[in-house]
């Protein structure tokens, strides 16, 4: 069995680790992998396939640095080429990136079965590129795999009964990396305050207007007056903050350049707590039994928020201290399984096998 798995942001290569150990272990399973280059920062890319023991990609697109359409019509038709020549019998795609897209829509019109990753995940917010790339990725998947219950709820509830899929909760495959490189934890290079809250902010709906980002940062700068604050800034980011004249040198907050997945952890199991906009650092927090306070109105994530390990406050000032407030005061417990035993990329082979 061949199958071609498309990746192009973080997440995507720690999922894609994780998984390709797992085919390795099978004698009839042929993984190519296909990198569309949506991540292209060496911090950001390169060193994800160094420290996780990720083979080079079979496929390097290079495509990058492109509005939605733009980029995910390239990738569409690389991968296309791509698909066209090694006549998979799998494209698997993960998350909710143009990449996940461009990779599930190329296979479907070649005829090609498409397996989802994190299939079922919900925002409700058609404002952010994310939640319409999983929705349509669902749509023409053929195996979903679902990491919660609450996952499967919605694509149910979305019809999916009626459609010709198969639907598996299988657990969270973050979980998986998590349990694995627990041990390879690695100390960033910069140096870093004893205690401190992790903190990232990279998502366009907040970095794309400038009196909403004005407005965090404004809120960020009070709450390192508290604690100190280290963030590990995305590019992106970092030339809209240049583009409002902030003063980086003259600021609270420790700024230090994106990290590997094995810095990441280590900051994970050595803050305080975690603020971000990002969907994937609030499971991870959840891993490492750290609280987060999101800068967001809605999760994919809901069962964290619904179980107390995550609350969401939007960019409101008074929400984010009053959140702050209640992280210090809290002493909840992380005994709770929401995610799995760290099996799920076991299953997952498993099915594609059952289903091939």
């Amino acid at each position: 069995m061949n199958i071609i798995t498309i990746i192009g942001a973080r997440p995507q290569f720690i999922k894609a680790a994780n998984l390709n150990r797992e085919f390795n272990k099978q004698k009839n399973i042929k993984n190519f992998i296909v990198h569309t280059g949506q991540h292209f920062d060496n911090n950001m890319s390169d060193v994800f396939f160094k420290q996780m023991d990720i083979p080079k990609p079979d496929y390097n697109l290079n495509i990058n640095g492109l509005n939605h359409g733009a980029m995910t019509g390239q990738m569409l038709e690389k991968i296309e080429e791509v698909l066209v020549f090694k006549k998979p019998d799998w494209v698997l795609v993960y998350g909710d990136t143009n990449s996940t897209l461009a990779g599930a829509l190329a296979a479907k019109k070649l005829h090609i079965k498409v397996a989802h990753v994190e299939a079922g995940l919900r925002s409700f917010n058609l404002n952010m590129p994310e939640e319409i790339n999983r929705i349509l990725t669902d749509r023409i998947s053929d195996l979903l795999f679902c990491p919660t219950n609450k996952a499967i709820e919605n694509l149910k509830h979305e019809g999916f009964d009626n459609f010709n899929c198969k639907m598996i909760q299988n657990g969270d495959v973050m979980q998986d990396a998590a349990l694995f490189y627990a041990n390879r934890a690695q100390k960033p290079k910069d140096q870093l305050p004893e205690r401190f809250v992790l903190c990232t902010i990279h998502r366009a709906e907040n970095t794309d207007y400038p009196i909403r980002l004005k407005s965090i940062f404004d809120t960020l700068e009070e709450v390192s007056e508290q604690i100190s604050m280290v963030m590990p800034v995305h590019p992106r980011t970092k030339a809209k903050l240049a583009n409002l004249g902030y003063d980086f040198n003259h600021s609270k907050i420790v700024f230090i350049d994106p990290v590997g997945y094995l810095e990441m952890i280590w900051m994970l199991n050595q803050c305080e707590w975690v603020i971000t906009d990002s969907g994937g650092l609030q499971k991870e927090a959840y891993f490492f039994k750290k609280q987060c306070i999101t800068m967001r109105e809605e999760t994919e994530w809901i069962e964290l928020v619904e179980n107390g390990f995550n609350r969401l406050t939007g960019i409101n000032r008074d929400r984010v201290l009053t959140a702050i407030t209640d992280a210090k005061k809290s002493n909840i417990s992380f005994d709770l399984d929401l995610y799995g035993n760290g099996t799920a990329c076991s299953r997952i082979v498993k099915e594609l096998q059952i289903y091939h």
